[in-house]
């Protein structure tokens, strides 16, 4: 008898799956820490592949509960194991390029393989689903090799394997899985509710606005109250606001429209929710950890390295929004082009500045451009219709 395990109904975000972001809310509060006590060329790479091994672990999830019913008993179960493997992936993740890597790269390849093997093993009868998830098993199960390879190797040898693994993870879906013999995937076999992938997405980005206001206020409650430190506090609440402004105010609800009534919302969900949203993501978590340094250390002079991670996170964050609202509008937006051209000119003030000052210029540019395409949107919907 074959059990049911496919969304039948309107594709709303469950209650199950909130409970299993909470995990992720754990991970993202890792990531950052990490790159706050690695601050080295070394600990920045170290971050990247970290952030992009957790965002490919929430969003391959995304894409199965995005077809899986996690209201049905056998799904659930899966969502929760999941959860207990997120939260060992998140633990071991300080110490993922330590004496934690064996449990890191164990744990991420179980996570990918399972729920996949999962997929195939549960969704008899539906011969199309069962294929495309049969090939996406040869992948990860490919990339699995060099994540336990590299989790049990030496640190120096670490990032070698795990960057063979990543390239693998990241290559499958802009390939279409293609197995030899097996043909390759095509978008169009993915039928997706592109209302749910949109929804999940704009909840990570919550997730991660949420750390840059969690990670802020507990900094500030722990110091001293100061002015300067203050300035820096409601900076790092404003910044918050407005990248919240920016994703959710025009781009994230023009994305959910283009996806829900797309032609091939597979390829469209492929490229601007796998993809895209990765610098978009990137660059919230680089504005929590600036905020955090100006809050700790506000009057400290900013070197390259806090530039970086200061103007750097927010060119990053405009950069993904623009790309993003580029998929569903004729022109990447002039807004972001500024204010990411602001970005690199303040680069040049880096060597006279604190780190205050830095962070609230970065938080300045984003408020202009939020202002900006707030205006230049309403003004665009004012003109008559010829």
């Amino acid at each position: 008898m074959t059990i049911q395990v496919l969304r039948t109904g309107d594709g709303r975000v469950s209650f199950a799956e909130l409970f299993y972001d909470l995990v992720f809310v754990f991970a993202i509060t890792q990531i950052s820490h990490h790159l706050l006590n690695t601050f080295t060329p070394q600990g920045a790479l170290q971050t990247a592949f970290l952030f992009l091994a957790v965002w490919w672990v929430w969003i391959y999830s995304t894409w199965v509960f995005n077809r899986m019913d996690p209201e049905t008993m056998p799904v659930r179960i899966l969502l929760f194991a999941m959860m207990t493997g997120g939260l060992f992936l998140s633990m071991a993740l300080p110490q993922a390029f330590g004496a934690r890597g064996d449990v890191f790269g164990l744990t991420f390849a179980l996570m990918q393989v399972g729920r996949s093997l999962f997929v195939v093993a549960t969704t008899r009868g539906h011969p199309l689903i069962q294929r495309t998830f049969g090939r996406i098993s040869v992948w990860v199960a490919l990339a699995a090799v060099f994540w336990i390879w590299g989790g049990f190797s030496s640190p120096e040898a670490r990032v070698y394997f795990w960057g063979a693994a990543l390239a693998i993870e990241l290559m499958a879906p802009a390939l279409g899985y293609r197995v030899p013999g097996f043909g390759r995937e095509v978008t169009n076999n993915w039928t997706i509710n592109g209302g749910h992938m949109a929804e999940r997405c704009g909840l990570f980005v919550i997730i991660c606005l949420g750390e840059t206001l969690l990670v802020s206020g507990a900094t500030f409650a722990d110091m001293e109250w100061t002015v300067f430190g203050l300035l820096a506090f409601g900076s790092a609440v404003l910044g918050a606001i407005a990248m919240w402004w920016v994703y959710f105010h025009i781009g994230h609800k023009r994305g959910t429209h283009h996806i829900e009534h797309s032609d091939d919302p597979g390829a469209l969900g492929r490229l601007a929710y796998t993809y895209l949203h990765i610098p978009i993501v990137a660059g919230v978590i680089l504005g929590a950890v600036g905020s955090e340094l100006a809050i700790a250390h506000p009057l400290y002079p900013a070197h390259w390295a806090e530039a970086a991670v200061i103007l750097g996170g927010t060119a990053l964050f405009l950069l993904g929004n623009g790309l993003f609202k580029w998929v569903s509008a004729p022109n990447f937006p002039l807004s972001h082009i500024i204010g990411i051209g602001l970005c690199a000119a303040s680069l040049a003030i880096t060597p006279f500045a604190s780190l205050l000052l830095l962070n609230s210029i970065s938080v300045v540019i984003v408020v202009i451009v939020a202002l900006w395409e707030g205006i230049s949107l309403g003004q665009s919907r004012q003109k008559p219709r010829v």
